[in-house]
């Protein structure tokens, strides 16, 4: 499935906002209605938040590589964690979460 550019996402969500249809977004757009119900229903029909306004006690993409390499390093959750300066329920949530250990 190749993904929507920046541009298209954006137009979906500021059409779809104002109550037009997804078959109309998708007429416009000149996309298939599936490719724009499947775009909105993988956000639960609201419009992600960007990265930026996102809380900085949330764990960053780089943390959490590091909690992958950890764990394929054998390290113990509470290691990792202090490794991060992070609290070690923040990782074991982190962890159970994504199927780990």
């Amino acid at each position: 499935m190749r993904r929507l550019p920046e541009a298209e996402r954006s137009e979906i969500w500021d059409r779809f906002e104002a109550g037009e249809s997804q078959r109309s977004i998708s007429r416009r757009l000149g996309r298939s209605p599936s490719s724009i119900r499947t775009h909105l229903l993988g956000s639960g029909f609201r419009r992600p938040v960007p990265g930026p306004e996102w809380s900085s006690l949330r764990l960053s993409l780089t943390e959490r590589e590091e909690i992958s390499r950890g764990l394929a390093a054998g390290e113990s959750l509470r290691c990792i964690a202090s490794g991060l300066g992070r609290a070690g329920s923040t990782v074991s949530r982190e962890v159970a979460a994504n199927g780990g250990i």
